[in-house]
């Protein structure tokens, strides 16, 4: 079968293929020898082999780390905890709120009880002791405050001071404390117990004579009645003025140098205590709306008070004492001296 001929433009790019390539052999030609040995020399015979990199792979920079979303979140999370320290701390260092905090239990306290009185408060979820803030918080509230207190305290008051007698006597106004809740709270037991008589229900009309003690009259399923000291509102208010008292350096601590890890951690300690403290005070006014008699809420924040009193301005201002907690960085003391 023949060939068929190309057509013009096919014709015409061999033309010039074959062209060039006589050119390219005229030239090649009339070379020297020598200069056609150093060409020859220079015309790879074999392909490269392939480039590999012996370098490992550096780690990410830390800006790159910092730039992932999950870091990005965790940042913008603490900046709002900052946020919201900044601004408690603000409110505690008010000269108003800090002198008249206790009186803010008093004055509740006198309110809660008219209300009661007056019957002009409907009830609600709060009005029954077994609403959640009450059974799983004021019900163990000294435990709640210490287990928040305690790492606070060491972590800000090592914070000015690490010498272990410091710290040490710091730590001792923890142990005062829980001896004064203790001490408090097992005497309104006492006086409950030797004041108190069994009755069929909870008018006082059938006297049951045969249970002398409040335990066993309850387990028979009568109802003890007798001077109730409001243990309630002596915890909440006792407690509200402790933590108010041992959280008062975090307004030097802001200012201190302090690494990462420890303001963080103190910064989220600081608004958990704020938030245990607004519960108490909202149980507080809870108590003496819808519970015990006015005598027995008002001798019971009296005695909460006067707990405060004696150690926060009477005793811990004195050398032979846990101390005061400090209120200015030492670095703060060097500047203003």
């Amino acid at each position: 079968m023949p060939n068929p001929m190309p057509n013009g433009r096919t014709g015409a790019k061999l033309g010039a293929s074959s062209n060039q390539a006589n050119r390219w052999e005229s030239d090649y030609s009339q070379m020297d020898v020598p200069t056609m040995d150093v060409l020859r020399d220079r015309v790879p015979t074999d392909s490269p082999p392939p480039l590999t990199s012996t370098k490992t792979r550096a780690p990410p920079s830390k800006e790159t780390q910092m730039c992932s979303p999950a870091r990005r979140v965790s940042g913008v999370n603490m900046a709002a905890v900052d946020v919201i320290v900044d601004n408690l701390v603000t409110l505690w260092r008010i000269p108003a709120v800090r002198q008249n905090f206790p009186l803010i239990f008093v004055l509740i306290s006198v309110v809660g009880s008219l209300l009661k009185e007056l019957q002009v408060v409907p009830q609600t979820y709060f009005s029954s002791s077994g609403n959640a803030l009450n059974v799983y918080f004021v019900k163990v509230s000294w435990g709640w405050t210490l287990l928040l207190l305690t790492p606070f305290l060491l972590l800000s008051n090592s914070a000015f001071n690490r010498s272990v007698s410091f710290l040490s006597r710091r730590l001792l106004s923890l142990l005062v404390a829980t001896a004064i809740w203790y001490t408090c709270t097992q005497t309104f037991f006492f006086i409950e117990e030797v004041t108190g008589s069994c009755y069929e229900t909870g008018t006082k009309e059938v006297l049951i004579k045969e249970f002398a003690t409040k335990a066993s009259c309850r387990r028979a399923g009568f109802q003890w009645h007798g001077h109730d000291i409001s243990g309630h509102s002596f915890i909440l208010a006792y407690s509200s003025l402790f933590i108010a008292e041992e959280t008062a350096p975090m307004a030097s601590l802001r200012t201190a140098g302090l690494s990462a890890l420890p303001r963080m951690v103190l910064n989220l300690l600081y608004v958990a205590l704020n938030l245990i403290v607004i519960v108490w005070v909202w149980m507080f006014a809870c108590t003496s709306v819808y519970f015990h008699h006015t005598s027995h809420k008002l001798l019971g924040t009296l005695c909460g008070l006067v707990a405060w009193y004696l150690t926060y301005r009477v005793w811990y201002v004195k050398p032979l004492s846990p101390g005061l907690p400090p209120q200015r960085h030492p670095k703060e003391q060097k500047q203003n001296a």
